[in-house]
């Protein structure tokens, strides 16, 4: 196919595919699934090899968020079922980070529901920083605290945080259908603040909200134009009691497409398999492994994953290897540049967003995660081959980890 041969060439060259490329991507057929994933795979292991990076989500602070994000189990008038609890201590919060580093996880994300940090806030995630620190010294430590207000980016880089989550999640042009409470423009602005601080920026998106592959495109190329040095890409997880329970619109192939658009789009940047894998890409979940080089272990915020030894024997069985704590996740055209304290990645010059175009951990940023449901009884029929199908069964609410008595799952 000369559409994958292009987009090969122009990923080993660290160039912007067209619009019109990106989105031919998303539209081939389930015949061509396998050609797709081969040719955006060969992208994946010419800047990252075929290691994986784990990463561990620890949720500081579950529900009650004043926000309304639509896709959100935390959002303001949810009726999720999920756990709610206020601030960790920093020995809880370093306890259960240790659990996802005893487990191999070599980025530790502290998540936190809300609009964004108050400056108290950013003194108590600066504390727990510094109590993992102190017990895993080599760990990374990213911070997902929602919206930031000026100074607090360099106040974090000072306690000792290496990156900085926020998500764009969707298009400009639908951001408003999905949240009234902030806007786009407040994402991209927290982004910006946090590269501007010196720290590693992490950006992505959450599909299957009942966008068109237009604004999967659009949110996709402005990752691209926002040059973070990862990009997590959630799948939606129709939370029972969210506006969006009743959106089953991706099938597992679907999923695979938009994963290998992202890898064409941002062929050197961490792209991270996070919420929503389980549900959404099920049994083909090794699959993604040949488009993303970076998951999350074990649960989400609010929801469970599949056990972490699963997650540890799909990456075997698979024929990738977990990255080790010694090694260098971003090639070294980015690494340099994130070493030199630059927010941007490697994708064209430092600040311009690149060549024309930009981009848990499970993780999704603050009350973003694409949410979960009870597991329910009720199953919808399948349809024709690439029909959505509801899958409900598959999902559980988080009743173990951060902010239980129950061991954490790692």
């Amino acid at each position: 196919m000369d559409l994958l041969k292009t987009l090969v060439d122009k990923g080993l060259r660290r160039e912007l595919p067209t619009r019109e490329e990106a989105l031919a991507v998303l539209s081939t057929s389930d015949d061509d699934l396998l050609d797709v994933v081969a040719a955006a795979g060969k992208v994946r292991r010419k800047w990252f090899g075929r290691r994986v990076k784990l990463n561990y989500l620890v949720n500081l602070k579950s529900g009650l968020c004043p926000e309304d994000c639509s896709y959100c189990s935390q959002r303001l008038g949810s009726k999720a079922d999920i756990l709610k609890y206020t601030w960790l201590k920093p020995e809880q919060a370093a306890a259960a980070a240790g659990a996802g580093v005893a487990g191999g996880a070599k980025r530790v994300c502290l998540v936190a529901s809300g609009r964004g940090p108050t400056d108290r806030d950013v003194d108590r995630v600066s504390q727990t920083i510094s109590a993992i620190k102190e017990q895993h010294a080599d760990v990374e430590v990213c911070a997902c605290l929602g919206l930031l207000s000026d100074g607090q980016a360099a106040r974090l880089r000072d306690a000792g945080a290496d990156a900085y989550n926020h998500n764009l999640n969707t298009s400009e042009a639908t951001y408003g259908d999905i949240c009234t409470t902030h806007e786009y423009a407040d994402r991209v602005s927290t982004v910006q603040q946090a590269q501007a601080a010196g720290l590693s920026a992490c950006s992505g998106l959450i599909a299957g909200m009942g966008e068109s592959d237009e604004d999967l495109v659009d949110v996709v190329f402005a990752l691209r134009a926002l040059d973070p040095d990862s990009v997590p890409v959630n799948f939606l997880i129709p939370f029972e009691g969210t506006p969006l329970a009743a959106e089953w619109n991706l099938t597992p192939q679907g999923a695979l497409r938009i994963l290998a658009m992202v890898r064409f789009v941002c062929p050197d940047v961490e792209v991270r398999l996070a919420g929503g894998r389980e549900v959404q890409l099920r049994s083909m979940q090794p699959l993604a492994l040949h488009l993303a080089n970076s998951i999350f272990l074990g649960d989400y915020l609010t929801s469970e994953g599949q056990a972490g030894q699963a997650d540890l024997d799909m990456i075997a069985d698979a024929g990738f290897e977990v990255e080790g704590a010694g090694e260098t996740t971003l090639p070294t055209h980015r690494a340099d540049v994130a070493s030199a304290g630059c927010g941007g990645g490697g994708c064209g010059p430092c600040g311009d967003g690149g060549d024309g175009g930009d981009g848990g951990d499970k993780m999704a940023a603050a009350g973003d995660e694409a949410g979960s449901v009870e597991a329910r009884d009720v199953e919808a029929e399948e349809g024709a081959s690439g029909t959505p199908r509801q899958r409900s069964e598959l999902v559980t609410v988080r009743r173990r980890g951060a902010g239980t008595e129950v061991p954490p799952n790692a």
